[in-house]
């Protein structure tokens, strides 16, 4: 069976290679690469680097070097069609079938890239001529100068009635081609074509790989909607595509952060400001496809939308839609501009830093959904703890990936405790590290980041945590990263100190998450970072490393209540029951409720 190589190109886009390659080999990211133990032979230290980016992957151990593609037949021994067929279907695609027809189809479909190409060059043109003269002088007035008018390629398609198909013409483009590609609309009624995009200024669309596939338009002076996308065509879903995913790639595999704003403006802004990596849904709320590619770029990807009511809902859908998608490392975070600012206001009002503050305190999942239904106040009474208690299991059970069901459902239920003990007391709960925890502190998230911290701040104590830095879950993808990379830094090094190691640990992409590390007062303002005694580190070690190893028992035990008996094999269930008679013998733990009698399969 034979592919076209826009199938191809299409498969290759929409499955990671490091998606798949995780699925056999353990993977740790390394700024723009991953690193594991290569399957191919047998090493003790790991040679084998995956690279998304570039799609494939390399052993510098013995030369395995490959795509996505390679790597399932060398595998699992399938043939090329077997595993094309295979990751087609994991990705939702429908294998063509090789016919005349679909070759001519392909024919046409790569043609089209031609055809937007030469709009997009056609519509740059124009906005320098006379007839873009407001357009220009617009975008001016918003800062925007002439890199970063290149850079986005942005262009103005004029209020004249067949000014692009003239254009065109002259190239060889027809009048099918451009109702094909989105450019030109054909009445219902029998009516000549007419242009698609009239009096706006125009942002070209990319593919990952910076073809333009589609165009957005801002409306000059009055006029409805606004703002307009290109129609469907066989090269764009707008549900499929992220606004500046091409320009933002480099640098979001390089930091592996990237921040998701509203719309087109919101993006450039943002790189105005230096935040390359910024990409935005076309109008829509977040998609699962767009997830998925964001998770390729980076594990937590920022939503930042604007400050305003419909910025509140689009980041509530956000936070719901990603729920069945969740899994180990890979989330999304949620940062909350001042009411009534975007990106761009709140630069221009408050300059670069505000933004970077806004960003740095982005908060996680778990919290963005405990303020989504509580809409930031104090819950009271015992019916409204029991009410969001029971909307809060309902969000958690939406999650397919066990593990991090049974965290959520467990945070949930520790946070709601936590309200608890407060009320009753007329203060705020404290968390392990003695600080009161605030309506946005996750204090399973300051644990995870004290260990990192006081490791960090303390090389001579690591041989004796070590071993239980490895063996705790840490939720945070960001934070995970950087610990695996701490305990190889420390383990490959000789005779470093802390600076050093902060050194080594910024050269491997971490500079963004060592300075939300230890930008956090909850963090800096504690003596462990600095000149402590032994014992005193001893014990703050031994404190929030117990809270995070009873957080892992409860959402295990709230994983299998949530799966139910039914689902359970014998050992399954004897260690569930373990788990829970842990539990039960430490006094300071919270009684967890029992699992029903174990009712055998007939």
């Amino acid at each position: 069976m034979a592919f076209t190589p826009q199938f191809l190109d299409e498969l290759r886009a929409r499955v990671g290679v490091a998606d798949v390659v995780g699925r056999r080999v353990r993977l740790t990211r390394k700024g723009r690469e991953h690193l594991g133990l290569c399957p191919f032979h047998k090493e003790k230290t790991p040679s084998f680097t995956v690279n998304d980016e570039k799609g494939f992957y390399h052993c510098f151990g013995c030369g395995e070097h490959g795509s996505a593609i390679d790597f399932v037949m060398k595998t699992e021994g399938l043939s090329f069609p077997e595993t094309v067929e295979r990751l087609a279907a994991e990705a939702g695609m429908e294998v063509p079938v090789d016919t005349p027809e679909e070759r001519e189809r392909a024919r046409r479909q790569q043609t089209l890239y031609d055809v937007m190409e030469a709009a997009a060059a056609f519509y740059a043109r124009t906005l320098r001529m006379p007839e873009g003269k407001a357009a220009l002088d617009y975008l001016r007035g918003r800062g925007l100068d002439d890199q970063i008018i290149s850079r986005f390629g942005l262009g103005f398609a004029p209020d004249v009635r067949g000014a692009l198909k003239g254009a065109l013409a002259r190239a060889g483009t027809d009048e099918d081609q451009l109702v094909a590609a989105g450019l030109m609309k054909r009445p219902d009624d029998g009516r000549d074509p007419f242009d698609y995009f009239r009096r706006r200024i125009m942002f070209p669309i990319t593919d990952k790989r910076g073809r333009t596939i589609a165009f957005g338009g801002r409306i000059m002076g009055d006029g409805e909607p606004k703002y307009l996308n290109s129609p469907d065509t066989p090269l764009f879903n707008k549900g499929r595509v992220l606004y500046g995913v091409a320009q933002a790639a480099p640098s979001a595999y390089k930091s592996g952060e990237i921040v998701v704003a509203e719309g087109y403006m919101d993006v450039i802004a943002l790189n105005r400001a230096g935040f390359e990596a910024a990409v935005a849904p076309l109008g829509t709320a977040l998609t699962e496809d767009q997830i998925v590619l964001l998770w390729r770029l980076a594990p937590e990807p920022v939503v930042c939308f604007d400050g305003d009511a419909a910025g509140a809902r689009a980041a509530a859908r956000a936070a719901e839609r990603v729920l069945p998608l969740l899994k180990p490392g890979f989330s999304l975070r949620f940062a909350i501009l001042p009411e009534g600012e975007d990106p761009d206001s709140l630069i221009e009002g408050a300059g670069r830093d505000a933004l970077a503050r806004t960003l740095a305190a982005a908060m996680p999942l778990s919290d963005a959904l405990w303020r989504l239904e509580t809409g930031g106040r104090s819950i009271e009474t015992p019916e409204e703890r029991a009410a969001l208690d029971d909307r809060l299991k309902k969000h958690a059970l939406r999650i397919a990936d066990a593990t991090v069901r049974g965290h959520f459902l467990s945070a949930f239920k520790d946070r709601l405790w936590r309200e608890l003990r407060g009320a009753g007391r007329g203060q705020p709960a404290k968390t392990a590290t003695g600080v009161q925890a605030g309506a946005h502190v996750d204090s399973l998230l300051l644990a995870q980041r004290v260990l990192i911290a006081i490791v960090i701040n303390h090389l001579g104590l690591f041989d004796h945590f070590e071993e239980d830095l490895g063996s705790v879950a840490y939720s945070d993808g960001p934070l995970d990263a950087l610990r695996q990379d701490l305990i190889s830094v420390i383990n490959e090094g000789d005779g470093l100190d802390s600076h050093r190691v902060r050194e080594a640990l910024r050269e491997r992409g971490h500079a963004a998450t060592l300075r939300g590390l230890f930008g956090d007062p909850l963090i800096s303002r504690h003596r462990f970072i600095g000149a402590a005694a032994a014992d005193q580190v001893r014990a703050t070690w031994n404190e929030n490393y117990a809270l995070l190893c009873g957080t892992a028992v409860r959402a295990q035990i709230e994983a299998g209540k949530a799966v139910g008996a039914e689902g359970y094999s014998d050992e399954d269930w004897q260690r569930q029951r373990a788990l829970i008679e842990a539990s039960l013998d430490k006094p300071e733990s919270e009684e967890p409720e029992a699992l029903p009698p174990r009712r055998r399969k007939p």
